[in-house]
């Protein structure tokens, strides 16, 4: 049970990773050549996609969090030294360095961002509105995309020593 459960957790830690990775040195790039009215509202169109659910998502995102615990309790089991530390450490690395800044910081920047008209509001306030939101939202995606890949890097080192 508890290596078919690291797999699954490696594979959905490894798909996040990947999906923040791609906003990271594709979608957030591409959009930034936009004015600021078109930028707003390009990260608003993918946005949606997230938050009216879209199932693949969810079932990635929210099972990541879920199978990450669950591997860390049937590992307490079945793991010990070097192994269990690491699989803790990469835990720790993903829920902290990737899901609390996601609920801190970038979700609601998301949120903030889904309230601006982009065709109504002036230009100035758009330009304020892409200042307060792109320079924060990119660092921290940054620094999720970090934690997401040297989460899954150190499961799959565990993965690799069973």
């Amino acid at each position: 049970m508890f290596q078919t459960v690291l797999i699954l957790a490696t594979l959905l830690c490894g798909l996040v990773a990947g999906l923040l990775f791609g906003f990271a040195v594709v979608a957030m790039p591409g959009i930034n050549t936009l004015n600021d009215g078109e930028f707003i509202r390009a990260f608003q169109v993918m946005d949606r996609v997230i938050q009216n659910n879209q199932p693949l998502f969810i079932v990635t995102w929210i099972g990541s969090v879920i199978l990450v615990v669950a591997a860390v309790l049937l590992g307490v089991r079945e793991l010990d030294g070097a192994q269990l530390g690491l699989l803790l450490v990469a835990a720790a690395v993903y829920l902290v360095g990737v899901q609390v800044p996601t609920a801190t910081i970038n979700i609601p920047l998301n949120n903030r961002i889904q309230q601006v008209d982009t065709v109504q509001a002036e230009d100035e306030v758009l330009a304020e509105e892409r200042t307060a939101f792109e320079p924060r939202w990119n660092q921290w995606n940054r620094i999720r995309t970090v934690m997401a890949i040297a989460s899954t890097t150190m499961l799959l080192i565990v993965l690799l020593r069973l």
